[in-house]
């Protein structure tokens, strides 16, 4: 258990940065191969998840997706952002943070939906979720996402996947989307990373907690660039874990504070895609359960 989580935790700090090339994001130490008939089947997901999000009548949503296989931590999803309807980058475009690997630091990021669906380490098998909000919440919450000044200010300087979520030494991508969440749920102005932060925490906010569950674990900091320990509290160092905001812990919140918000989860695994509505999760490797709807790729 502690080597796969081990293997989880690096596979977390290895998807986090992204190398922006045209519409495909990379990862920083090896580029992303997919085949002409993986690209396809990314893009007909890409295109039951527009139809999906249109289906909506919404002009904004919290959207997340998975990226490695980070089921040991108990980790579906690992990168959030935002997916908006009216963007200069085209229709639901997804307004990110990633980590620009040839400057050295975190940008803000608009991408296209199917080149967010192609940031993953399996494109036989992954899942997205889709959280929206009642009218007047997700009008806030597109004005904010929209005032690139406001998202630019909320912006770290020094990027860490397994950024302390009370911490402003360092910023991964989800620690950025919930502030700009808190941002526009608290109708905060001209916001900065302490406002959001107290904010949350006034709300109740708590971030996810990876329980490593072995204290050498935390070594892997020694390899990989993008992954610090000089933030995170001694007593959370001594016990092995970290509290981490992630896509998890961000539906969670908005979940028990946002009255009226509702959640759709998208996967495909095999010959399928699943469509299922509700907080509750999927079923395990993308089985449909009652209600669910299920749509053929092949």
């Amino acid at each position: 258990m502690r080597r796969a989580a081990g293997r989880a935790l690096l596979g977390l700090l290895a998807a986090a940065p992204f190398h922006a090339q045209a519409e495909l994001p990379r990862l920083c130490d090896r580029p992303t191969t997919l085949t002409a008939a993986q690209q396809d089947r990314l893009l007909r997901v890409s295109a039951i998840v527009k139809a999906e999000l249109a289906r909506s009548g919404q002009r904004v949503a919290l959207v997340s997706r998975s990226g490695l296989n980070l089921d040991r931590l108990g980790l579906r999803h690992s990168h959030a952002g935002f997916t908006l309807r009216e963007s200069a980058n085209g229709p639901w475009s997804v307004r990110q943070l990633y980590y620009a690997c040839d400057e050295g630091r975190p940008r803000l990021f608009d991408q296209g939906l199917s080149g967010f669906l192609f940031g993953t380490d399996d494109p036989g098998r992954g899942a997205l979720s889709l959280v929206f909000l009642p009218l007047d919440d997700a009008e806030a919450l597109e004005r904010t996402v929209q005032d690139t000044r406001q998202a630019l200010a909320l912006l770290g300087t020094t990027y860490s996947a397994n950024a302390y979520a009370w911490g402003q030494r360092y910023q991964n991508c989800n620690q950025w989307a919930v502030e700009l969440f808190a941002t526009a749920r608290g109708g905060l102005v001209d916001a900065d990373r302490t406002a959001a932060q107290q904010w949350l925490q006034a709300q109740g906010y708590a971030p996810s907690v990876l329980d490593l569950g072995f204290a050498p674990l935390l070594w892997l900091s020694a390899f990989s660039p993008w992954l610090h320990n000089d933030d995170h509290p001694a007593d959370d160092l001594q016990h092995a874990r970290y509290r981490v905001s992630m896509p998890a812990s961000i539906e969670a919140f908005v979940q028990a504070t946002v009255p009226g918000a509702r959640r759709v989860e998208v996967c495909h695994a095999g010959p399928r895609v699943v469509i299922h509505s509700g907080w509750t999760p999927i079923g395990a490797d993308c089985e449909p359960g009652e209600g669910d709807t299920v749509l053929a790729l092949d």
